[in-house]
């Protein structure tokens, strides 16, 4: 069972998972969710994650920039990850996104950043849905670590949202993130020309959703 909370306009989830595979946690200094799976962290970026977040961007860029929005000049500075912190916190206060940073866990080390997840576009009434756009780091591919990170993400948008549906896009020929979303239960729904403006170029994009199995509508699921 799973529930949710508010203190102070921010959101504490609070889960119990008789599995183990995945449960929440929050920090008493922080209101904002965080989530743990058997081998990661996800939580809201801080401040002091400046550091280790930009080196990481810094050693992936050759791999994300194909993938992602044109890097503005500035997109490494401590000044600009200050205003990305203020926004995630202004999002999750307002419950329209949950921009989150993933950490591999290791009790020796401590944890490690691997990549971010944001579930963005939360809509409620009569949609119900949100949107997943994701990144991971070089060194991090090919171990799972994202398909975790989202079954988890999922988890906290279905249980404890109460959404009905995630959305995500690729572009065609990105053919792992294409794949790691069919593992992770996404159905390929459709196509989007010029979708969104990607490496300074408006591309297409293959559309995939995920749906609540328990909000399937019958005739569908028949068919």
């Amino acid at each position: 069972m799973s529930g949710v909370a508010r203190s102070g306009g921010g959101l504490f989830r609070r889960a119990f998972d008789g599995d183990g595979f995945w449960n929440a946690l929050w920090s008493p200094n922080s209101a904002y969710p965080a989530l743990k799976t058997e081998r990661l962290l996800i939580r809201p970026p801080q401040k002091s994650d400046h550091v280790a977040w930009a080196r990481l961007r810094r050693a992936s860029a050759a791999s994300l920039k194909p993938w992602e929005p044109s890097w503005s000049s500035d997109h490494l500075s401590a000044a600009a990850f200050r205003r990305r912190v203020r926004w995630s916190q202004r999002e999750i206060d307002a419950g329209r996104a949950y921009p989150l940073l993933i950490f591999e866990r290791d009790p020796r080390a401590g944890p490690r950043l691997v990549g971010g997840l944001t579930l963005e576009h939360v809509r409620h009434g009569a949609a119900m849905s949100a949107s997943l756009g994701y990144w991971l780091g070089v060194g991090a591919e090919g171990r799972g670590l994202m398909a975790e990170t989202i079954e988890a993400v999922a988890a906290f948008a279905f249980d404890d949202l109460d959404l009905s549906r995630l959305e995500a896009a690729c572009l065609p020929e990105n053919t792992r993130s294409r794949r790691l979303l069919e593992r992770a239960g996404f159905h390929e729904e459709g196509f989007a020309s010029a979708y969104l403006r990607i490496d300074g170029a408006w591309r297409d994009h293959v559309l995939y959703e995920r749906r609540r199995q328990d909000r399937i509508d019958p005739a569908a699921r028949e068919a």
